[in-house]
């Protein structure tokens, strides 16, 4: 009983340890995330007038990544995070990739007001052959390819939607404006995450989700997670913290109810520092 004891008192406070490390991150995760929106607010807010209707803002955008950022080449492309908008945003080698020049247009995007999403195109093998973006538009989900700083159109000047850029035609129609432009970058099989990079569990993964919920990729903003690096982090951080919240409540009751193990229990801790430092000094 008392080996059980000592094995049960280190997972005690190895969790405890791994959860001061959690709530350490989720402070740095939050206060990065926050540097990153003031550091986007301040980029988007020089580049586009708040009062601009949606459309115009894509334009906006577009031509700020068309005419390019200070920096032209990047002095160590494998030094830098391709999921960190304020390196995509600052080297043009990055905004003519069409998955970073996606991150930065989709961080732009959202700290403009604008609801935005990536979308993958792939290859009957599915691998991702092309990135461009989605922009809600009058309550339509319209095709941008920031890669190429081209917002489609159809031949009478209307936006198009993906289900749109199916039609041959209308693709022809969309991309004759970009001289060039690869003829095998077409929609017959898009998503919006892709879960073929994850080894085995991928492909069943997906099927499993289409079976329960067949929207479930335009259920949540997976974009802003995948797209952006602080945040993901964030959510992770945030998550470890109430994992961990909730498996130092379900070790206490067992150690409380089954071992009858005595523990510093968190509220008596909290209750003994505010008794030490707001309590007068006591005569002798």
């Amino acid at each position: 009983m008392q080996r059980n004891h000592k094995f049960f008192s280190l997972i005690w406070w190895l969790v405890n340890l791994l959860l001061v490390g959690a709530v350490a991150a989720l402070l740095y995760t939050s206060l990065w995330e926050y540097s990153v929106r003031s550091y986007l607010d301040g980029f988007s807010d020089a580049i586009v007038p708040d009062d601009a209707p949606p459309e115009q803002k894509v334009d906006y955008i577009l031509a700020w990544m068309k005419s390019g950022p200070v920096h032209s080449t990047l002095p160590s492309p494998g030094g830098f995070s391709q999921r960190n908008p304020e390196v995509t945003l600052n080297y043009q080698q990055l905004l003519s990739i069409c998955g970073t020049a996606t991150n930065a247009f989709l961080n732009l995007a959202r700290s403009s007001d604008l609801r935005s999403r990536r979308l993958l195109l792939l290859t009957p093998d599915r691998i991702t052959k092309h990135v461009v973006a989605e922009v809600l538009i009058d309550g339509r989900w319209v095709i941008v390819d920031p890669s190429y700083h081209t917002l489609f159109r159809d031949a009478s000047g209307q936006l198009v939607t993906r289900q749109q850029m199916k039609n041959p035609n209308i693709w022809r129609q969309a991309t004759s404006v970009i001289p060039g432009y690869p003829s095998d970058y077409t929609y017959e099989r898009i998503v919006h995450v892709r879960l073929t990079r994850l080894p085995l569990l991928g492909l069943n993964l997906r099927r499993f989700l289409d079976f329960i919920s067949p929207r479930w990729e335009e259920l949540i903003d997976w974009s802003l997670i995948l797209e952006r690096e602080s945040f993901a982090m964030l959510l992770l951080s945030i998550f470890a913290v109430v994992f961990l919240l909730a498996l130092r409540f379900l070790l206490g009751w067992y150690a409380d109810r089954r071992l009858h193990l005595p523990r510093l229990h968190l509220r008596s801790l909290f209750s003994q520092t505010g008794r030490t430092l707001f309590s007068g000094p006591e005569a002798r």
